[in-house]
């Protein structure tokens, strides 16, 4: 069985992570930002989201400012993925 830590670390080395500051720490993370039609097609929302291994960021909560790339971002609200050690954080642009 592989260990969420190992997957992140493979994803990151393969590139398919961005770095993350927070708190002084920074990680690889999945970084979304899809866009989405809203109000009948005259606008579109982007909801900002990172995933990443629960135990890289124990202390992450509602409020904290994420940077990446250079942007910020407020933490809005954290969730536990399946069995908890992945965790999805939805964020707000600054």
């Amino acid at each position: 069985m592989v260990r969420i830590e190992d997957f992140y670390e493979a994803a990151g080395r393969s590139g398919l992570l961005v770095d993350a500051e927070t708190d002084g720490h920074t990680i690889a993370v999945d970084f979304r930002s899809p866009d989405e039609t809203v109000l009948d097609g005259l606008a579109l929302s982007s909801d900002y989201t990172i995933r990443f291994p629960a135990s890289v960021l124990p202390s992450l909560a509602p409020g904290d400012t994420v940077s990446i790339a250079g942007s910020l971002y407020r933490v809005r609200d954290i969730r536990s993925i399946d069995d908890g050690s992945e965790q999805r954080a939805s964020l707000s642009r600054l």
